[in-house]
């Protein structure tokens, strides 16, 4: 991981880490045959090893890079110019459509019948006429490469980020009439387990579930979350169940128990530990690959075959080095998986699991069997939060308080709906008819989704807008481990250097409360057909904004800004005409384009609602050192005033393209 972290910001070259990577190969092998021999070991082994591995995680990302290769589309096709071409595209992924546009991972194969190579996110604006594309799909488009959209606002989500972690550099916008089918052959492993979930769920359709338990029988058994709809996924969000819709260690382990049970005749026979062995192997990578092959699923299945290998093998095995070994696997196969944040909360919540677990149950258990069983999973749910709790406030801001509840009510039956699912799977690939059977399984789905619908009514235990930042992270989970580790060994020296360390975090957050306080600033806001303005001072912010109430409560650019920058108190109020911020004079020019006969010679100028204005004359007339255009006014106006800036020597900032406009205090 260390290897990766550093890769990343140090961008070595291509054959450099090749050639580090073989140096220190051959300086790890002299000083291993060196020192096996030696009574008295040195550290000369140890950290050849280490940098080894730092080295081979360097090396990984590398070689994994898209980038570092010449028949990459970057380099044979200039972006920005965003060209009218033709491409040739093979379909990787459907991934969730928006409003507007069915949208797909695609493979370029060819431009303009020039070979290239690399992937991108494909939008195709939604047609009633068009069939929509499946995995391993070759198709022929007409379109140009555009530039990922980076965040607008400050402390938004960057989707951009997120892609180029997956190697996706460019986007493309096209209409259906511009698109054609080349072959719908299947050529792939993604392929067969695209159109084998197809088969089950064309199986499923006779069974006459309603769209919200098929979208969740999708999720809970193949681990395709593209039709959950929003009210439905903020359900298991706010009830703290989100994690069921994810196939992990959890549906892993369930189906590995399951499936022991299956084949525990096979032990009588001779060799019948290996054939269980390999069988169960098979089934459960098959079982991956059909469920798409998540960074969760990855991190499950690579684990629970280390554990299947012992387990069948009678060899001992420690849950922190089969950890440890899945993680190793997984990075060299990808090593951006390191930066899914499905991989980190899988494995911080197994690795909470296995340490604190133990130490909870230890000081609950009874002498009797099932208020034990209770205990366990009270105990289990409540380590596993306090493995992903810091990171997962950092990424969703907020805290489910009925967690407990939603565990020890669903997890136990959790087992007997992926046994029952997979019946009806079964069942749906042998084409037999709905009958009470399959009813029963609809209606346990509407169940669970009720009660957790339930659940995520009860607002007052869902803790929002909680702000953190990367040092509280890595403050509680220092606090974390060290009482975790005084705990396990009781030794004295360990209370006291988890007490310091929790004062020395206390300490920490007043510096924290102190760089925040400080951080005043103006911000225009980039908001499409609206106009958001915002004076952030001493933890107090004041909006002015022109939204209706709907539109201001499932806005999330206040919301954001508001948890980024720890903000207290929030004062909404409506456009005012002028402001005044850090000695410096702003003036907003509305739809009317009043501008004459003001009182102060502005120093910024804001345009909002399409002003029907002469720029060169407000520019003769006010000389403003930067003109500001927001999301509200026309994409033509915007052209406009953009040109006479540049010919009058005057700066512009339209949002759409810069993203929001800051003016810091000094």
């Amino acid at each position: 991981m260390l290897g990766i972290l550093v890769s990343l910001q140090l961008a070595l070259s291509l054959k450099f880490s090749v050639t580090i990577t073989f140096v220190l190969l051959l300086i790890l092998t002299i000083t291993y045959v060196v020192t096996q021999n030696q009574f008295k070991q040195s550290i000369w082994f140890g950290l050849a090893a280490y940098l080894m591995v730092m080295s081979l995680g360097n090396l990984s990302v590398e070689i994994h890079n898209h980038l570092n290769y010449d028949k990459h589309y970057t380099h044979q096709y200039s972006i920005s110019e965003a060209k009218f071409s033709k491409f040739q595209l093979r379909i990787l992924e459907v991934i969730k459509p928006n409003i507007f546009n069915q949208r797909y991972i695609a493979e370029i194969v060819t431009i303009n019948g020039k070979s290239v190579f690399g992937d991108i996110l494909l939008n195709i604006g939604k047609d009633s006429s068009f069939s929509n594309l499946e995995v391993d799909d070759k198709i022929q488009i007409f379109g140009g490469l555009q530039e990922l959209y980076r965040p607008l606002n400050p402390h938004q989500f960057d989707y951009q980020r997120y892609l180029e972690n997956h190697q996706i550099y460019a986007q493309i916008y096209s209409k259906a009439e511009f698109v054609s089918v080349l072959s719908r052959e299947k050529h792939s492993i993604y392929g067969y387990a695209d159109y084998f979930r197809q088969v089950i769920n064309k199986g499923l359709q006779k069974y006459k579930y309603g769209a919200s338990e098929l979208a969740v029988i999708n999720a809970l058994l193949l681990g395709q979350r593209q039709d959950i709809g929003k009210e439905l996924y903020a359900d298991y969000v706010n009830a703290g169940a989100i994690h069921i819709l994810a196939i992990s260690g959890l549906h892993i382990g369930i189906i590995l128990f399951l499936l022991k049970w299956l084949f525990k005749p096979l032990l009588l026979i001779k060799h019948g530990r290996y054939i269980t062995a390999i069988i169960i192997l098979f089934i459960l990578w098959s079982y991956a690959v059909v469920a798409g092959l998540s960074p969760s699923i990855l991190r499950a299945v690579t684990m629970f075959s280390v554990i299947t290998i012992g387990m069948y093998l009678k060899r001992p095995y420690n849950i922190y080095n089969t950890l440890a070994i899945s993680a190793f696997i997984l990075l060299i196969w990808n090593p951006m998986i390191l930066f899914e944040i499905g991989f980190q909360l899988s494995y911080l919540a197994v690795i909470g699991i296995v340490a604190i677990h133990p130490l909870l149950f230890a000081r609950l258990k009874t002498p009797y069997a099932f208020p034990n069983k209770i205990i366990t999973l009270i105990t289990v749910s409540l380590a596993a939060q306090l493995g992903i709790f810091p990171l997962s406030i950092f990424y969703f801001h907020q805290f489910p308080g009925l967690f407990l509840l939603t565990n020890v009510v669903v997890i136990p039956f959790l087992g007997f709906i992926l046994g029952y699912g997979l019946l009806i799977f079964g069942m749906a690939l042998m084409d037999v008819p709905k009958s009470l059977l399959t009813d029963i399984f609809g209606d346990i789905i509407s169940l669970m989704n009720q009660f957790f619908k339930w659940i995520a009514e009860q607002d007052v235990f869902i803790f929002r807008d909680i702000p953190m930042n990367w040092f509280l992270v890595i403050g509680l989970y220092l606090i974390i481990l060290l009482f975790t580790r005084y705990f396990i060994s009781k030794a004295f020296n360990k209370l006291v250097l988890a007490m310091v360390v929790t004062c020395v975090f206390q300490i920490g957050l007043f510096f924290n409360q102190f760089w925040y306080s400080n951080n005043n600033e103006f911000v225009v806001f980039h908001k499409s057909r609206h106009s958001i303005i915002s004076k952030n001072s001493r933890f107090h912010l004041q909006v002015f904004h022109n939204l209706d109430s709907l539109k201001l409560k499932s806005d999330y650019s206040i919301a954001n800004y508001r948890v980024g920058n720890f903000i207290k108190t929030i004062d909404y109020q409506s456009i005012q005409n002028a402001y005044h911020f850090n000695q410096k004079q702003f003036l907003i020019i509305d739809s009317l384009g009043v501008y004459k006969n003001i009182s102060f010679k502005p120093d910024y100028i804001i345009l909002s609602q399409s002003p029907k204005i002469n720029l060169n004359r407000l520019i003769d007339s006010l000389n403003p050192q930067v003109i500001i255009a927001d999301g509200s006014n026309y994409k033509s106006y915007i052209n406009r005033w953009h040109e006479t800036c540049k010919t009058r020597k005057r700066l512009f900032h339209y949002t759409g393209e810069k993203g929001a406009f800051i003016l810091k205090e000094n």
